[in-house]
Parts: C-alpha cells; sequence; structure tokens
C-alpha cells in the first residue's frame, strides 16, 4: 500500500466546507444507470454533480494539466479488465494520495484491475466466480444457492459517522467476499458476514477450505489512507441496486418479515462519509502561553506554569461547527512525551489544558493526535523552546543550607577578627 506512507497532514487535499462535487462514475454499462438510480438521485439532490461514463471508455482522464477534474470516482463496473483513456490502478492509486475519494461495488466477476486496486488499498476480493453463502441466513426470494444473504444490522460497524442509526431493517447482499489483514489499522470493517457464511462458488462442491469463513468474510470494507481520503470496496454491486432498496426481506429459516431492507439507508450514509459529508474535523486554532500572559514567549522556562488551547471544528452540511468531545489529549514532546493530559472542554469548541513545565530544557512540541472511527485523523504540532532559567532567576538563598550559611558566617566573622589583632 504505497499510498499511505505519505506525510500526515489533518486536512485532505480536496477539503471544502462543501458537500457534493464533481464525480466520475464508471460503469459496466449505461444500464446500470437505471438499475441504481434512486443512488445517483440521492448523490444528485445532495449536491454531487455525476459524469457517467463506460469504464473502458478511451477517452478517460482523470486530471488535466496537472489539476484533478474530480473530487470523487464510483466505480461500478466489476466486470472490466482494463481501464479506457490513461485511467489505470496507479492513477486512481495517485488519486488517493491527492485526497480523492473512491467507491468501488462489485459482484462475483470481478475483474483483475479491481483485483489489483483492493491489493492497492490493504484488501482481498476473493477468487472469480465465489459468492457469500449463507445456508441459515438468506432470504425467502434466493435461487437456491442461498447466495441473496440477510445480514443482520448488528454486524455494521459501530460508528455513527460511517454507517448512521445501527437500528435498520436487516440488509439484503448478493455478490462476493473481501478479506482484509486485522492487523491494519487503515482498515475499516463496515459489514462482516454472521458466523454461518462463508465464500465459495456456490455451483462447486467444496474441495478445500474457502477463504473467508464466519465473521472474517466482509461484505463492505473501507480504508481510510493517512491522508484522510477514503475509498470504500463492497463485494456486491447489487447492495446499491433499486431492487435491494425496495425489496421486502424476510429470513427463510422463519425470521421476521420486514416491508423494506435497510439498504437506501446504509447506502447513504456510507457514502456520505466516504465523500467526506460525515465524520470530518480540522483545527481552526491554536494558542498557548504563560499562566498570565496572552501572547506566546519567544521561548519558556523551565518550570513555567503553561496554557495551552486549542479550537476543533466539525463539517456539518456546509457549514464549520464546533465539534464537542470529552476524550481530546495533549502530549508535551521532547522525544518522548514529558506530559500527556486530557483536555478540559471549556466551550464553543476549544478545549484547554493547563501544566507545569518540566525541569528538562529542550526543544518540545505541543501535540495533538486524535484518531477516532470514523473520523478524519487530527493531528496538530507547535514547536516550542524551552531554555534553562537564568543567573538572575536562581532562588538567592536555599532553605536547607541555611546552617551552612551561618558556619560561614561565623567563620568569616573569626577570620575578620583575626585579621584585625594582627594588624594591631
Amino acid at each position: 500500500m504505497r499510498f499511505i506512507n505519505k506525510c500526515l497532514c489533518f486536512v485532505a487535499i480536496f477539503g471544502a466546507a462543501n458537500a457534493g462535487g464533481p464525480t466520475l462514475v464508471l460503469l459496466d454499462n449505461l444500464a446500470i444507470k437505471e438499475t441504481h438510480s434512486i443512488f445517483f438521485k440521492i448523490l444528485q439532490d445532495s449536491g454531487y454533480t455525476l459524469t457517467f461514463k463506460l469504464a473502458d471508455d478511451a477517452n478517460l482522464q482523470l486530471s488535466k494539466y496537472g489539476e484533478y477534474l474530480y473530487q470523487h470516482l464510483i466505480i461500478f463496473a466489476p466486470t472490466v479488465e482494463e481501464f479506457g483513456g490513461i485511467v489505470c490502478v496507479e492513477t486512481i492509486t495517485d488519486f488517493i494520495d491527492g485526497g480523492g475519494n473512491v467507491l468501488v461495488a462489485g459482484s462475483p466477476q470481478y475483474g483483475d484491475i479491481l483485483h489489483e486496486l483492493a491489493s492497492e488499498c490493504g484488501i482481498e476480493i476473493d477468487e472469480e466466480d465465489s459468492a457469500v453463502i449463507d445456508h441459515l441466513n438468506y432470504d425467502v426470494s434466493d435461487n437456491g444457492y442461498h447466495t441473496k444473504i440477510v445480514a443482520d444490522s448488528v454486524n455494521l460497524i459501530d460508528a455513527p459517522a460511517i454507517v448512521g442509526n445501527k437500528n435498520v431493517s436487516p440488509l439484503l447482499y448478493q455478490g462476493t467476499g473481501l478479506i482484509a489483514d486485522t492487523e491494519n489499522p487503515l482498515i475499516l470493517r463496515l459489514l462482516t458476514a454472521s458466523s454461518s457464511a462463508y465464500s465459495y462458488i456456490p455451483q462447486s462442491p467444496i474441495r478445500y477450505y474457502p477463504h473467508a469463513v464466519g465473521k472474517s468474510t466482509l461484505l463492505i470494507a473501507a480504508l481510510q489512507a493517512r491522508n484522510n481520503a477514503r475509498v470504500v470496496f463492497s463485494g456486491s454491486l447489487y447492495f446499491f441496486s433499486d431492487e435491494a432498496f425496495t425489496s421486502p426481506i424476510q429470513k427463510a429459516q422463519g425470521g421476521q418479515k420486514y416491508e423494506k431492507s435497510g439498504n437506501e439507508a446504509v447506502a447513504t450514509m456510507i457514502a456520505r462519509w466516504v465523500f467526506k459529508e460525515n465524520g470530518v474535523i480540522r483545527v481552526s486554532a491554536v494558542h498557548h502561553h504563560r499562566v498570565g500572559e496572552s501572547e506566546p514567549p519567544a521561548a519558556y522556562t523551565i518550570m513555567d506554569d503553561v496554557v495551552y488551547s486549542i479550537d476543533v471544528q466539525k463539517l456539518a452540511g456546509d457549514k464549520w461547527v464546533p465539534y464537542e468531545t470529552n476524550d481530546l489529549q495533549l502530549e508535551f514532546v521532547r522525544i518522548d512525551p514529558f506530559i500527556r493530559m486530557t483536555m478540559k472542554p471549556v466551550g464553543n469548541g476549544r478545549y484547554e489544558a493547563r501544566f507545569k513545565i518540566p525541569d528538562v530544557y529542550g526543544v518540545y512540541q505541543f501535540k495533538v493526535d486524535y484518531t477516532r472511527i470514523g473520523l478524519t485523523h487530527l493531528y496538530s504540532t507547535t514547536q516550542v523552546s524551552v531554555r534553562p532559567l537564568q543567573h538572575t532567576q536562581y532562588e538567592r538563598f536555599i532553605p536547607s543550607a541555611f546552617p551552612y550559611y551561618e558556619n560561614s558566617r561565623v567563620l568569616s566573622q573569626t577570620c575578620q577578627s583575626s585579621a584585625f589583632m594582627l594588624h594591631i
């Protein structure tokens, strides 16, 4: 994953206080524009300018004269083998490096180029023609292979910024399984299969252990890169279809019947998250000074009492509003943190920390490194110098040394008396 090793930053290049933006939609065929019309209309009503093109269009391009033409990319072309024009896996990963956001939906007929793109993002797609099978949780309208599964909303990630309220109807899913390294901190498991599911070729007898089994089978996975670019992979293009949005849903094994699946609500929230309508925070201001002062000094002195404050905002619609939390921490770092403390919210999105600088001089940083699931990575550092005491700042007398001062005074008086007697 070469694009996640970029320098840390707390605002993506495309960060803006406006929802929507120019979006390129790549399709296998133009019929998908009709079969997924509800999803596309939701995006258009939210202010997105959608440009529909076939994935193998000979004139495809993401940038021109060094500037990106789009803020977001949707790939609803699971069977494409090669993108047209000058678009390839490398240009898409460069687009992500530049802060662009990508939504990919597939099917059991994933093409090799999407396998390669997923691998660049730390996600592995199961082999061609494989599908997620669940013999206990499939819909009554299933075709007999138990591949139209019913995914309970409890299998959604616990992150309201990404999936919204989890108290929705179960979800319809028909597609292949995804696998991701559990040790990768940048991968988010948005929707997992049940413990009875597995991914395999439905028409084939099982001859070897499936690649994905139980809850390790991912249905929808996401990556939030270190530059805050977001990528979502869904193993099911059907998940975003009009049919899935409007169909009633009921488990074939005697489950409760719902008049409508929860696909529309969840898909809308995932789209809003991946395109940075939700879960975007930023630092708007940083202040630090000595207690009793209002401006930062040229350098601090050891043992100074310091006040540090930071203003954090959250994107809500087309406005930045104060972000409220109770777990924002500050570190005062010289190589390792000398001080780590939770800042106190003082209102209107401002957080404050008061502490005494350690009795060690050097070059320090006020550092805020805030990472939470579903939110953009907040990172702010401010470098300051800490010097030792000046000669005029040391204590004149040390209380614990008073006996020695007294001995020195007596000795001095004795020496003066002896010198006077010798002079006489």
